[in-house]
């Protein structure tokens, strides 16, 4: 018979502990001792001793159970150690499966994936750490507290065993009468607390489109209706609590009720003593009155909840893995983009929307327009960085999907607006993308894009740049990033207004670099010059971008117009 899914996936994540749990075990049944022994020796207490006129010969089994209660605190001190040994891991690894199987939903463009990966990597994998502690610590007081009482009451009196096994019993088939809809309901729960990560999501995605829409109160209430339904699917789970009062009243109270009522009745005529009496009485109030207790609440709770979270979790990382990646190599430089669309959320409008663009090899192509037009994002879908929703994106006339991604990378260099300098060597840091550089070719590239004063300043190649980049200046820093992307090898550069802390001269000075060096360069422009220098230009603003030169948008375009005027203004 195949294991459910939510046990093969606590199984997988255990099995590196075995060590730890059998410790667990070992130390849990020293635990369990006390309890086992208590019926048995007190009985002998009170027959064999105070009952019997020999009060030293009571205390004497009286001492011997303290010293067994002293033996089970020792070994409750020994338990907790192995119960972190245990518990710690767990919730590791669990976290690295998690996050790996939400990485490639969102990857695969799952609708909602993000924000239900948020609700299931920070809440449900914590609770899975949180509920295998408690539930183990509370697993080991039904075995030492439960199992222990009805072995120690087998042992004390068979007839009197039977009587209280059968009210168990019935307690029990009560409350797995009621498992199967806890389970529902708080499965509900869980759905429904992804449910309000996905739509906070959504709105945070959109949040540009809400204050645009003046969409507040709707997306509010879009959010509220999730909270609301997650808090009515709790008041739901909370009423099939009330199944523990039956489990207790069969489990414990009637058993105990019915042997005190009816002790004289069993020591005059089914020969028990009161030793016998006294033992069984504290069988279940010790015994099997916590045991109940702990299954009820930590079964209805903490082991319930542990197996619909686990549940929920292995269908998360059930998600096919992600396709081999591509193996193919593009022969030019040519990027096209063929009726893209795409969005950053199922319900967000589009940031770019059918756009089909075709950049020829060795063009210097601007793209311009408004703040929040989508320049970043199209920077990001030309280099593979996103994907579209709907149409395809080529370099070379080869799908970026299915390049090779090394091939892919070394292709194509993006250059944020903010620079990324590491702590290492200026040569480190110039040579990142093209670590066998010569020091002429290094040369070369400072030259070219007007970094030689830095260079000169810092004291050479060899000289130290600290965490953080230490006194560098932000239009420091982009000339050192834009100083690596003229060494490196790759065929097209996109720069990301790349170049926003420069001056309008050594903006000018590396763009003409790099547009000289070979190869394909696409600009993010910072300043409406970039786009003067430029072959062509790609003006984004409204759902239909335009292409031309500047000087055809100059007469076509009255935004490029206006966007010239502004800036020369």
């Amino acid at each position: 018979m195949t294991a459910p899914p939510a046990a093969r996936l606590l199984h997988r994540h255990l099995r590196g502990q075995w060590p730890a749990v059998r410790r667990l075990a070992a130390w849990s049944a020293v635990e369990s001792l006390p309890m086992f022994a208590s019926g048995l020796l007190l009985a002998r207490a009170v027959d064999q001793g105070f009952l019997a006129g020999r009060t030293l010969t009571g205390l004497g089994w009286l001492a011997v159970l303290a010293a067994l209660y002293a033996v089970g605190a020792f070994a409750t001190g020994r338990v907790y150690p192995w119960l972190a040994a245990t518990v710690e891991p767990l919730r590791d690894s669990l976290v690295i499966e998690v996050v790996a199987a939400a990485l490639r939903r969102m990857a695969d463009r799952a609708p909602d994936a993000a924000g239900a990966g948020v609700s299931q990597v920070t809440e449900q994998a914590e609770a899975v750490r949180a509920l295998v502690g408690t539930a183990l610590r509370n697993v080991r007081q039904l075995l030492s507290a439960g199992a222990a009482a009805l072995v120690g009451l087998a042992l004390l009196s068979p007839p009197l065993a039977l009587v209280i096994c059968v009210s168990v019993a019935l307690a029990l088939a009560v409350y797995a009468a009621f498992v199967g809809m806890q389970i529902r309901r708080y499965r509900a729960v869980i759905r429904q607390a992804e449910r309000i990560g996905e739509a906070a999501a959504t709105v945070v995605h959109g949040v540009r489109d809400v204050t645009a829409c003046a969409a507040e109160d709707r997306a509010a209430a879009a959010v509220g209706e999730v909270v609301d339904a997650q808090a009515e699917a709790l008041r739901a789970y909370a009423r099939t609590r009330w199944v523990r009062l039956p489990v207790l009243a069969l489990g414990v109270h009637l058993p105990l009720l019915s042997l005190l009522v009816l002790s004289p009745y069993l020591t005059a005529h089914h020969g028990l003593t009161a030793g016998q009496i006294a033992g069984g009485a504290g069988y279940l109030v010790t015994g099997l009155q916590p045991g109940i207790t702990v299954l009820v609440d930590a079964g209805g709770t903490l082991l319930l909840s542990l197996a619909v979270v686990l549940g929920r979790l292995a269908e998360v990382c059930a998600v096919p893995k992600a396709p081999p990646p591509g193996t193919a190599t593009a022969e030019s430089s040519g990027i096209e983009a063929d009726h893209v669309t795409f969005a950053y959320s199922p319900h967000a409008a589009p940031v770019v929307e059918d756009l089909s663009l075709h950049v020829p090899e060795g063009t210097h192509l601007a793209v311009v327009g408004p703040s929040g037009t989508g320049k970043s994002t199209l920077a990001n879908l030309l280099t593979g960085l996103l994907e579209p929703q709907k149409g395809r994106i080529t370099l070379g006339k080869v799908p970026l999907p299915r390049l090779d991604p090394a091939h892919l990378r070394a292709s194509i260099t993006l250059i944020p607006q903010e620079s990324y300098v590491f702590a290492g060597t200026l040569r480190e840091n110039l040579t990142y993308l093209s670590p066998e550089a010569s020091t002429p070719a290094l040369d070369e590239a400072v030259a070219a894009v007007g970094l030689g004063d830095t260079v000169q300043r810092l004291g050479g190649y060899e000289a130290d740049i600290p965490p953080g980049g230490g006194g560098l200046s932000q239009g420091e820093r982009q000339l050192i990033t834009l100083a690596r992307a003229y060494l490196s090898p790759a065929a097209v550069i996109v720069l990301d207004e790349a170049t926003s802390h420069l001056d309008p001269a050594t903006e000018a000075r590396a763009e003409q670099a790099l547009a000289a060096r070979g190869g394909t360069l696409i600009v993010i422009a910072h300043r409406i010059t970039s786009a003067e220098r430029a072959h062509q230009v790609l003006l984004m603003d409204g759902p239909v971008p335009t292409l031309g030169t500047h000087e055809t948008l100059l007469t076509r375009s009255q935004t490029y117009a206006e966007l010239v005027g502004h800036w020369h203004t």
